[in-house]
This record gives C-alpha cells, sequence and structure tokens, in this order.
C-alpha cells in the first residue's frame, strides 16, 4: 500500500492531566455553549480510541490481545473501542469540536463505524433522510 492509497486524519487533541486523569481539552477559541453540553464518557472513549490506534500503528503493541493485558481491560472492550479511532471525520469534528449532541449510544456510536463515512453522521445524529426513509418503509 503506497502514500497514495491511504488517507490520514489529525484530530488536534489537547490532553491536560486533572486530578490525577487525562482529560481532554476543547480549543482555544472554544466557546462552550450552555444548552449544550457532550457527554464526557463519549470524548473519553474516542481520546483513548486515538491513543491505542497511535500506540499500535507505532508497534508498541502488536496485538489487541497485548494491548489489552498492557492497559489491563478486556480484550473484547479494546476491540469493540478501538473502532471509534475510525469514525467519519465530519462526525469527530462535529462531536469534539462543535460539541454537538447525538442521538445514538455510545454502543451505536462502535457499531455505526462500520458505515461508510456519509452514512455515520445521520446514525449519529438523528439525521435521516428522506431516501432512507423510504427504504426503511
Amino acid at each position: 500500500m503506497s502514500a497514495f492509497d491511504t488517507i490520514q486524519v489529525f484530530v488536534p487533541l489537547k490532553i491536560r492531566r486533572k486530578n490525577g486523569r487525562p482529560k481532554i481539552m476543547p480549543p482555544a477559541d472554544y466557546l462552550p455553549s450552555h444548552d449544550q453540553a457532550q457527554d464526557p464518557h463519549i470524548l473519553r472513549a474516542i481520546g483513548r480510541a486515538w491513543a491505542w490506534r497511535r500506540r499500535m500503528e507505532a508497534g508498541e503493541f502488536g496485538t489487541v490481545r497485548d494491548l489489552a493485558n498492557a492497559v489491563n481491560l478486556a480484550e473484547r472492550h479494546i476491540s469493540r473501542q478501538l473502532r471509534l479511532a475510525y469514525l467519519a471525520p465530519e462526525v469527530l469534528k462535529r462531536l469534539i469540536f462543535k460539541r454537538e449532541l447525538m442521538s445514538a449510544t455510545v454502543m451505536q456510536l462502535v457499531d455505526c463505524t462500520s458505515l461508510p463515512w456519509h452514512e455515520q453522521a445521520a446514525i449519529v445524529f438523528g439525521e435521516a433522510s428522506d431516501a432512507s426513509r423510504h427504504d426503511q418503509g
């Protein structure tokens, strides 16, 4: 696979330690809205998934089992959560930067990673198009 066959997505995250735990910080120009609050568990899960993905790609761990043993979590949990690192860039942008509320659970978010990128936002944010409504009915 050459460099022209791959897509790299960079999500600029700033991580700070607060009370001994890593915390994902918003961009400096972010102005939070009082009527919207993102679930911190979602942001934490996405941040962990990206960290695990980077460690796997760097060759620190050869398998998900090795990673699971190193972080002392179940292999199944790691493999499901790791899928969050493959969300569509548009979904990540809306979740992390715009802090839009999603209409899906974290498990549904994990499951929608198998969909094409152009379909993920509709599932995550509940934006069913007219075409998909006719397909379901």
